[in-house]
């Protein structure tokens, strides 16, 4: 909105700086943690007296969680007002990339509202059935990713690669969706510790902040050999929101946590993570910086299929933090080394840049 009032004056005096990208990007992470930090404790303080009981414990699941019964969750409402504030006040809304991310942002939130509202409402660890939410997960993923695809390039990059592999034409539109559905319900999959998810996303979103900013910009994309998407620089903006609105949350989600993100945040983050490498051309790249949340996903489906194949479990318990947990170790022991595995997989992930 800011930028749109600014250009229409003709950037004058002092907002030229608005021009800028890094300067509305830090504008925007700023805006975004000092909202969050603001409004954190009556929101939270809200949501204790909405819920009651606070979100269901599975009693299956480690005995050390039961301490946290009468917790709120739907923490990922405070997530995604500061995100959609700071980004209407920062993003050039006249850039159809920024209305792709903002349905995929708040369309993937919805649904993890209505999900947490069933789950809280019903004391039951069942919320939406997972074809229903599936279907509606692909149907918003699918409009983003037609919208980002009309008259964006339909090429598949790799990392490691210097140049395009293969242009997938429409087929395009359908593994678009297919990322930015993976990816928010592997961020899901991963809130299941106090901090666990919120810094890997905040890691990842910083990532992206540098592969945005490189691929929007013409003399840096050449330079490196990756693809150049005009107007993809606009979302460095977007993933500072994600910063800022993500390092607030963590004030307050640090152990012991005084609020769970829930589905509403973490389908809503990792959603927009998905779109974002999907307007950027770095699907496959999005895979090595959120190795971290592949690696939960994965630790459940094989958990799954071999269940089901052999009646016997590879790992004590999935996603496989829940593992680790059940070896001994503390719940801040697993967090903070995930998060160091996070950061870890963040740098490979940028040194795809230059190595090509």
């Amino acid at each position: 909105m800011l930028y749109v009032l600014a250009d229409s004056l003709g950037f004058p005096h002092v907002l030229n700086l608005i021009r800028y990208i890094t300067f509305r990007a830090g504008a925007a992470a700023m805006t975004a943690l000092f909202l969050g930090l603001l409004i954190g404790p009556r929101f939270i303080g809200w949501l204790r007296i909405k819920q009651g009981k606070g979100q269901p414990i599975r009693a299956d699941g480690p005995q050390t969680h039961l301490k946290k019964a009468g917790t709120p969750t739907m923490g990922g409402l405070m997530i995604l007002t500061t995100v959609s504030i700071s980004m209407l006040l920062w993003m050039d809304l006249n850039n159809r990339y920024t209305w792709a991310c903002m349905l995929v942002t708040l369309g993937f939130g919805l649904i993890g509202f209505l999900d947490d509202y069933d789950k809280v409402t019903k004391r039951s660890h069942n919320g939406l059935s997972g074809k229903a939410r599936l279907g509606m997960e692909f149907a918003i993923a699918g409009v983003a990713a037609w919208i980002i695809t009309s008259g964006n390039s339909t090429v598949l990059y790799l990392p490691f690669y210097n140049g395009p592999v293969i242009d997938l034409g429409p087929l395009y539109i359908f593994f678009a969706a297919f990322i930015i559905v993976g990816f928010g319900n592997a961020v899901n999959l991963t809130d299941g510790l106090d901090g666990l998810a919120t810094m890997p996303v905040v890691i990842a979103s910083l990532a992206f902040f540098v592969i945005s900013y490189m691929v929007g910009n013409i003399k840096f994309a050449t330079y490196l050999g990756i693809p150049h998407v005009p107007g993809a620089g606009d979302l460095t903006i977007l993933t500072a929101c994600i910063i800022g609105g993500g390092l607030a949350f963590l004030w307050f989600n640090a152990p012991p946590a005084a609020v769970f993100m829930g589905d509403t945040g973490s389908l809503a983050l990792g959603g927009a993570l998905g779109a974002i490498a999907v307007v950027d051309h770095h699907e496959i790249v999005l895979l090595i910086v959120g190795g971290l949340f592949v690696l939960e996903t994965v630790s459940v489906i094989l958990q799954v299929f071999f269940y089901k194949r052999t009646g016997k479990r590879i790992f004590k318990m999935a996603p496989i933090h829940h593992h680790f947990e059940q070896l001994g170790w503390s719940e801040p022991t697993v967090v903070i080394r995930f998060w160091i595995i996070s950061f870890v997989l963040a740098l490979a992930g940028l040194a795809t840049l230059k190595l090509r």
